[in-house]
């Protein structure tokens, strides 16, 4: 009979600057109990998983040590080809944890093409609780949270970026429906800017910053308020921190 695949959810910062009281505070016990009985995981990236995983013995036992504790990577750079090897510990019968670098696993998430392999050769998918930053964002920011999109990533070329705003904002008129994208960290501003600069003053957006964390910041704005922030000086202070972008038109 095939292991279980345990979706486990990881704090939204890094566990090696993480205390146990962020963990307590994101991650409920029960998970971090049925985390502790996995002896093998598949994640983005083995060593920040074992960091993880060093906090979580801090308050349950692992079920082994540490450095015995089987951990498999699946990441951006993992070929199609190679994901069958990685459910063959599941098809002999072992529970196995599917683990994020950061929020709950599969959602914008590379593993999420392994849940679906594992859904076609029968395995049982179980998800556990946890924080995401998505989740949060449109809790947070007042935006439509009966209606909404992730896009993932803007384009990088200012011409099309542009264009794909301008896009967005036209469906979120016309559906009256919350579009949420992410940037990479360091070029938060640039995209700040290119919203202000692509949409309609009346269009709202919304900044989320290091959701969870203890210096989480959430500010939603009018394109108009945001231009007068910004012609100011006064720039969110999320350069080089995870930040979740909501626009509603």
């Amino acid at each position: 009979m095939p292991g279980t695949l345990y979706l486990i959810p990881n704090l939204l910062g890094a566990p090696a600057a993480a205390d146990e009281g962020l963990l307590a505070a994101s991650i409920p016990e029960t998970v971090i109990a049925e985390t502790a009985k996995l002896s093998h995981f598949i994640a983005e990236n083995a060593k920040t998983t074992r960091a993880y995983l060093k906090l979580v013995s801090r308050r349950v036992a692992l079920a082994r040590p540490l450095q015995e504790i089987q951990i498999a990577e699946l990441n951006v750079n993992t070929e199609a080809g190679a994901l069958p090897s990685l459910l063959e510990p599941l098809l002999q019968g072992t529970d196995t944890g599917l683990i994020s670098e950061a929020g709950v696993p599969a959602v914008a998430d590379p593993g999420a093409n392994l849940v679906r392999l594992a859904h076609v050769h029968g395995i049982r998918v179980k998800p556990l609780i946890g924080p995401s930053s998505l989740l949060l964002a449109i809790m947070a920011g007042g935006l439509n949270g009966q209606s909404f999109a992730f896009h993932g990533y803007l384009p990088i070329d200012a011409a099309q970026r542009q264009r794909r705003i301008r896009e967005l904002e036209e469906r979120s008129r016309k559906e009256s429906q919350t579009q949420l994208f992410i940037e990479t960290p360091y070029r938060n501003a640039a995209l700040l800017e290119a919203l202000t600069a692509s949409c309609q003053p009346g269009t709202l957006i919304s900044v989320a910053t290091d959701l969870s964390l203890p210096d989480e910041s959430i500010q939603t704005r009018t394109v108009s308020a945001w231009k007068s922030e910004l012609q100011a000086g006064r720039m969110p202070a999320f350069h080089k921190k995870p930040t979740v972008f909501s626009m509603l038109a």
